[in-house]
């Protein structure tokens, strides 16, 4: 029996990917990509058993990041969560597979990316209060093996209030920091959330 049992999650080609234009760090162009990626007819569902050892597929992850006012959220992994490899990391991104009982429970007016997204954040994260949501770019780090198999898409909610609890074990130690304090713990950052930052440093600093 596989250590993922039988999950199946979301995945596109390497080869879609880089016919699309294949990177590393963050890219901010998502409609370069995420029309393509979520075209049915270029995704589809693997044994997770044999995605993660397989980087001629990427597996499509949501990568949410939780803003209110000037603070972003950050957490520490525990060790009780899917992909070990992270366990003890600082992080400030939710993230998930899309799996095919997301697909099962697509509505019509709710596709099954969607979806997953939801269900990832309700799984994870209890929100109080409104938000919005906008996708701000992509992620792909090819200079690990976490990395090599997923491509995040980064999603940025922006919360009304800071009232934000765990709704699993694996997430500890729940705080908003700035930006400059997000920089100062850096290091201890897994890699996706230091390209985050590094990334859209700017872009906050912009807007």
């Amino acid at each position: 029996m596989g250590k993922y049992a039988d999950e199946n999650v979301l995945v596109i080609s390497r080869a879609l990917f880089e016919q699309l234009g294949a990177f590393q760090g963050i890219s901010l162009e998502p409609g370069a990509y995420l029309p393509a990626m979520l075209d049915p007819a270029n995704n589809y569902f693997m044994s997770r058993d044999l995605a993660e050892e397989d980087p001629s597929h990427k597996q499509i992850i949501p990568y949410a990041i939780f803003r209110c006012g000037d603070k972003f959220l950050h957490y520490v992994r525990g060790g009780g969560g899917g992909e070990k490899r992270l366990a003890a990391k600082g992080s400030i991104g939710i993230g998930g597979h899309i799996n095919d009982t997301d697909y099962a429970t697509a509505s019509l007016d709710k596709d099954t990316y969607t979806t997953g997204v939801d269900r990832e954040i309700d799984e994870e994260l209890n929100l109080t209060g409104s938000h919005t949501q906008e996708i701000l770019g992509l992620i792909n780090d090819d200079s690990n093996e976490v990395g090599q198999v997923h491509l995040g898409v980064v999603h940025l909610f922006t919360l009304d209030n800071d009232e934000v609890t765990a709704a699993e074990d694996n997430i500890h130690d729940l705080r908003f920091y700035t930006i400059d304090e997000l920089i100062e713990r850096r290091d201890q950052l897994e890699s996706w959330s230091q390209i985050c930052l590094d990334g859209l440093t700017q872009l906050w600093r912009d807007r």
